[in-house]
């Protein structure tokens, strides 16, 4: 097996922790803003600290910071900020698996996006396992509460926000798989590593400055969450660190489906942990995703 492939499992299994924290924060402790700003806050430094014992301890020469590599790195960190916000909405609006399905919808959006970006390309089976990805999506689509929809009933919040989550989360992981070929290392390791540094320690002073401006009161709010909210930020570094490092050894669009098997993981949260009721719709649709995960992972 492909080293790439346990590493993008483990980071669904750390992202799928960090995402349940969030809610929890989301649900009264705080704002969509408040809950992402934890994610960076308290992984940031622990990440700068990290990479810069791992360069020492591996005698490795730090690379050049060209303009590709910030330019890459703050476009996906922008659009990971955003994503994840539109994400804690929706948790706000569905329950926690159905939630997460929409979200994954990035690794059907990474395809085009990592073309556009990247020139990286995907083969025909590829491309009929996206399709089939798509049904999935069309069967998550509409209320939980509705009896009939069709294609009006598409336009929708819930829909809107998770769409809009699944390709913001698609460019920033075509973004980061583009700032870590940039760097003129070899090890995939450091270059996951310093990108991760690089861009969390952006995000942080870019959130810190938005909810200064915006919902001053929610810093303090976050501080005063720490007990919870500091988990969110090792879970949050855990997985990063495993997206950034399969994102170094493969086409982001393979890593972003792979790493639906976060639906799973996350399906079994929802009823196991928050009690959540999953309609049987909800189910076909998360299984008709699954399946073209598995397609993905066979015609690689």
């Amino acid at each position: 097996m492909a080293l790439w492939i346990p590493i993008t499992v483990a980071a669904a299994f750390f992202q799928t922790l960090r995402f349940m924290l969030q809610r929890q924060l989301s649900l009264g402790t705080l704002s969509a803003s408040g809950a992402t700003l934890a994610r960076f806050l308290y992984s940031s430094p622990l990440i700068l600290v990290l990479i810069v014992l791992y360069m020492a301890s591996t005698a490795q020469v730090w690379p050049e910071l060209e303009w590709r590599f910030w330019v890459f790195g703050a476009l996906g960190g922008t659009a990971q900020i955003l994503a994840t916000v539109a994400t804690v909405l929706l948790f706000q609006a569905r329950n926690f698996a159905v939630g997460i399905t929409f979200k994954k919808t990035e690794g059907i959006q990474a395809v085009l996006v990592g073309w556009v970006l990247l020139g990286d390309v995907v083969s025909g089976w590829g491309f009929a396992a996206i399709g089939l990805g798509l049904v999935g999506v069309l069967l998550l689509s509409a209320p939980p509460d509705m009896a009939k929809w069709g294609w009006r009933d598409l336009a929708n919040r819930s829909t809107g926000l998770g769409l809009m989550a699944g390709l913001l989360f698609a460019v920033s992981g075509v973004c980061y798989r583009g700032a870590s070929l940039s760097l003129d290392l070899a090890d995939p390791l450091a270059r996951a590593g310093l990108t991760l540094a690089a861009v969390t320690a952006m995000q942080t002073v870019a959130m810190l400055l938005w909810l200064r401006w915006r919902e001053p009161g929610q810093i303090a709010a976050v501080w005063s969450a720490r007990r919870v909210a500091i988990w969110v930020g090792l879970m949050s570094m855990a997985g990063s660190f495993c997206w950034f490092t399969a994102f170094t050894l493969q086409n982001a669009a393979y890593v972003k489906a792979v790493g639906q098997v976060e639906l799973a993981m996350s399906a079994l949260a929802s009823v196991l942990i928050f009690r959540e009721t999953i309609k049987l719709r909800e189910w076909m649709g998360m299984a008709v995703l699954l399946a073209s995960i598995l397609l993905l992972v066979t015609v690689i």
